[in-house]
């Protein structure tokens, strides 16, 4: 390990600046290329739009920026009079500062406000840098602050429109209820998803013990959202069948009522678990199949 930078000017000796290729290429064909220089730190100013709410442990960051310094540019828009905003690098910014560098490699972008935070939501996205709800409180500042459709966020940000709705979906999920979740150490997207879904405030902390005390699965939250019951141990035989033969067990469906006489079992051999709406197709061609084998005169189906 090369020893620290004696003058604290954020680049090792000999080092050139450099461009991170990972998403600077689709900065260039948007806007053109930066210019790289270094810039005192002091005269760089957080942006308030930034996505990122928590900075994570930067002590490994800090250690390696110590002793090599900062190998990859922040980027960064003039604002005058000597001033900088930082567009993206927060925990880079902020590990500099804590080491006591002086000046930083930067790479002055000509961007306006919603450019400027589709930027640092591309960084952090690609990185997978941002929290559930980080990630949608950035795509809700780009509706609310600059009038944007779901479908322009998705086409901003690299995403898919029913992400970006699912994002936005899970802000419904208050701060109280958020904690809860962070505690239980529920961070999956899709498990969220299903926690914002459940309705108000107490529906959502019970549902988020009921995850914790019975360790459902986002498969079980969906059949307990749809008032669905699977027991653990009904497996019919055609999943036995597929695990013997080590084929891949196919989704089942089951749905009982105790109002009911009946209940309904389906399994589906896709790749992946069907959603309610493919469900209620399924049925529905069931049921066509069954009024057409009675208008044959089918005796299987009487």
């Amino acid at each position: 390990m090369s020893a620290p930078s004696k003058s604290k000017v954020g680049l090792p000796p000999n080092r050139r600046m450099r461009h991170d290729r990972h998403f600077v290429d689709e900065l260039a064909q948007r806007m053109g290329e930066g210019i790289g220089r270094m810039v005192r730190i002091t005269a760089i100013t957080s942006n308030q739009d930034q996505p990122r709410s928590n900075l994570g442990d930067l002590e490994d960051l800090q250690s390696s920026i110590d002793a090599h310094g900062v190998l990859e540019p922040l980027l960064v828009r003039d604002l005058g009079k000597g001033k900088y905003e930082l567009v993206s690098g927060e925990r880079r910014f902020h590990a500099a500062m804590a080491v006591g560098l002086t000046e930083v490699p930067c790479i002055e972008l000509t961007v306006n406000d919603q450019q400027a935070l589709e930027i640092a939501l591309i960084e952090n996205l690609q990185r997978k840098d941002l929290t559930a709800f980080e990630e949608g409180d950035g795509y809700r500042t780009l509706i609310d602050k600059y009038g944007y459709t779901h479908e322009q966020v998705a086409h901003a940000v690299g995403r898919s429109r029913v992400t970006v709705t699912e994002a936005l979906a899970m802000l419904r999920i208050p701060d109280a209820i958020r904690d809860l979740c962070r505690h239980a150490d529920i961070t999956a997207k899709g498990m969220l998803l299903e926690i914002a879904r459940a309705g108000d405030a107490k529906a959502m902390e019970e549902l988020v013990k009921e995850i914790v005390e019975l360790r459902l699965d986002r498969a079980a939250l969906r059949k307990r959202r749809h008032g669905h019951q699977v027991p653990a141990d009904d497996v019919d035989d055609v999943s036995d069948d597929a695990n013997r033969s080590g084929a891949p067990r196919p989704f089942r469906f089951q749905f009982r009522n105790p109002d009911r006489s009946f209940s309904v079992s389906l399994a589906f051999r896709t790749a992946t678990q069907p959603e309610p709406r493919e469900v209620i197709e399924a049925l529905r061609a069931l049921i066509r199949d069954l009024e057409a084998d009675l208008e044959r005169g089918d005796p299987e189906a009487s």
